[in-house]
């Protein structure tokens, strides 16, 4: 879809408040429901997935199976509420080796599994609005030790809330972020939360981001002929303090998923 366009700085693949937010998405819907609703933290209109079976209701992106997006932007970035039930989302991406692989996160899982074709890893979402931000091209390079080409498809299944889905050439900060890139509060929930901080609160760091990787040697033989990787547990913790603070400042909690050298690497 978009191989042969010029891509650099942000390529949105989903905008919830646009005229035709899924015109390029298929949805699949089995005791669920996929709709468009007004969000009472942020007063405006998301896209809603929710389904008793998180493998029977989804989107996908492209729409036609037969197409790939040819993404070659190696973030990938969700803005997305957590509704306290199961969510899973998955990426599907293509390396040098020519290998098309899979990578598929959810929040009802404990440990990451790395087999040829998919690597399955643990994923904690804050209260509230979280933005996931996804580095594909070290994700592949850790779990695989190929090269990231570009990414074929996304996947979002329930259960959520969406406001945007997103690549990008880097991790912006909020100051650099375009400003329909960004997540509001309602003016008078924004003045709400600054009247009660601190004003050395406000001053200090607007997110308070700590990961943690716990990962544990696998003593077990290898699987189809690749050896199994160490098991971690990744868990994103953003206290909710620095929600309230990073939101009355139009910013919102973030859970990375960026392994960085706490990955065991792949060679």
């Amino acid at each position: 879809m978009f191989k042969n366009t010029f891509q650099s700085g942000f390529l949105s693949i989903l905008y919830s408040i646009g005229s035709k937010p899924l015109q390029i998405w298929d949805k699949k819907v089995r005791n669920g429901h996929i709709k468009r609703i007004t969000d009472n933290d942020i007063q405006s209109l998301v896209l809603e997935v929710e389904g008793t079976n998180v493998s029977t209701t989804y989107i996908t992106c492209p729409a036609d199976p037969k197409k790939t997006l040819g993404i070659k932007l190696p973030f990938l970035v969700m803005i997305i509420k957590n509704l306290k039930k199961y969510f899973t989302f998955e990426v599907q991406v293509l390396d040098d080796k020519n290998v098309r692989r899979r990578f598929r996160a959810s929040n009802y899982q404990s440990t990451t599994r790395v087999k040829p074709f998919i690597c399955t890893m643990p994923m904690r979402l804050d209260d509230g609005w979280n933005q996931i931000q996804f580095n594909l091209s070290d994700f592949t390079r850790r779990a695989y030790g190929t090269n990231y080409i570009e990414t074929l498809r996304v996947q979002i299944h329930a259960n959520c809330r969406i406001r945007r889905v997103y690549f990008s050439d880097r991790l912006y900060s909020e100051d650099e972020l375009p400003a329909e890139f960004k997540l509001y509060l309602p003016v008078q929930n924004k003045a709400k939360v600054s009247s009660i901080m601190p004003a050395h609160v406000q001053n200090h760091m607007f997110l308070s981001l700590c990961i943690n990787l716990v990962y544990f040697l696998h003593s077990s033989d290898t699987a189809d002929g690749i050896p199994s990787f160490p098991l971690f547990i990744l868990s994103a913790h953003v206290h909710i303090g620095w929600i309230l603070v990073a939101l009355s400042f139009c910013c919102f909690s973030s859970v990375v998923l960026d392994l960085c050298d706490w990955f065991p690497s792949a060679e």
